[in-house]
């Protein structure tokens, strides 16, 4: 089996590399204001924010389509 993913934009990029990012770019603030989930809206840390997302497939794939939106404006 090869680990290559050629054609995934996100292959390689981590949860938590991603949440900084985002954060850093947008603010916890607009962060929850764009992806509405306690985490973010309620003293959000990314220790908090990570163990959510790792078991929340939808929460999750809202924050890589910020992502993937973010990179490619």
């Amino acid at each position: 089996m090869s680990d290559k993913q050629p054609g995934n934009p996100l292959h390689g990029v981590t949860l938590e590399r991603m949440l900084t990012e985002l954060v850093a770019d947008y603010g916890w603030a607009e962060l929850g204001r764009l992806i509405d989930i306690r985490c973010f809206n309620n003293d959000p840390s990314i220790k908090s924010s990570l163990k959510f997302l790792r078991k929340t497939e939808w929460a999750r794939k809202q924050v890589e389509e910020l992502y993937l939106t973010k990179k490619d404006g």
